[in-house]
């Protein structure tokens, strides 16, 4: 009687049923990356707003590794890029939205859970449109604010805010704006640098490295004003940038590089 073990062996061997697995490493960052969103959504709704936003900036640190480490170990699949548009929606839509609602939003009525859902359906779109343009525009540059940075722009005004001991109430019109602007910012075809033509294994100038530590030793010293400056200059970067391309004359987004 022959034994099946040879035959159960010879199966999982087969590379066709190989490719139907799923790759765990850069899975588990993207999973981890949702579990600091949704983690933002419990402490958010327990008034545990500085949790909450560091969350965010986790998930934004995870959310960049997991695409990197897919390239680095040649892991990529279908199935783990629309594992992670679904954690960004998690963490950078749905997570900031809440949050601020909960901290500042709330008492303004139905202006104020506007203002949330505009930052949500802005990440939403967003995230579809990058899903649908890759290949099409210049690698280098993102149409719109990504969904991280914006997500972060708004996690940033409440742990500094709130880091002044002052309530979302009192500045809930202030809020209000910030997170319509991320929103709308999103969706806009203003050009923001990606950073993915940055290379880590290209020689660069000595400044470059104690620059580096500079901005980590400055994060470490105060983190809540240092990143929320640094990404109110992100946001900004973009219109400046869109505005010298208009002074210029290019009107038309960069196509990307055949």
């Amino acid at each position: 009687m022959n034994s099946p073990i040879p035959k159960i062996r010879k199966g999982l061997l087969d590379p066709e049923r190989r490719k139907k697995g799923i790759y765990i490493l850069p899975n588990l960052f993207t999973c981890a990356a949702l579990f600091a969103g949704f983690y933002a959504i419990v402490q958010g709704m327990n008034g545990h707003y500085e949790q909450a936003c560091i969350a965010i900036f986790c998930a934004m640190v995870l959310d960049g590794l997991d695409g990197r480490v897919a390239r680095m170990t040649r892991t990529q699949s279908e199935f783990g890029a629309q594992l992670d548009s679904l954690s960004d929606m998690v963490s950078f839509g749905a997570a900031p939205a809440l949050v601020a609602y909960v901290w500042a939003l709330q008492p303004l009525g139905k202006w104020g859970w506007i203002a949330a859902f505009i930052h949500c359906v802005g990440a939403a779109l967003r995230l579809a449109r990058f899903n649908t343009n890759i290949g099409v525009v210049d690698k280098n540059y993102f149409q719109g604010m990504p969904s991280p940075a914006a997500a972060c722009l708004v996690a940033g005004m409440i742990w500094v805010l709130n880091d002044w001991q002052i309530k979302g109430g009192d500045v809930a019109w202030i809020a209000w704006g910030m997170v319509v602007f991320t929103g709308v910012t999103m969706i806009t075809t203003v050009p923001y640098y990606s950073g993915k033509g940055f290379n880590l294994r290209k020689s660069v100038p000595f400044w470059v490295v104690p620059a580096v530590l500079l901005v980590y030793l400055l994060i470490s010293i105060d983190p809540a004003h240092v990143l929320f400056g640094l990404f109110v200059c992100y946001a900004a970067s973009g219109y400046v940038l869109g505005a010298m391309r208009l002074m210029r004359g290019e009107k038309k987004p960069p196509a990307a590089d055949a």
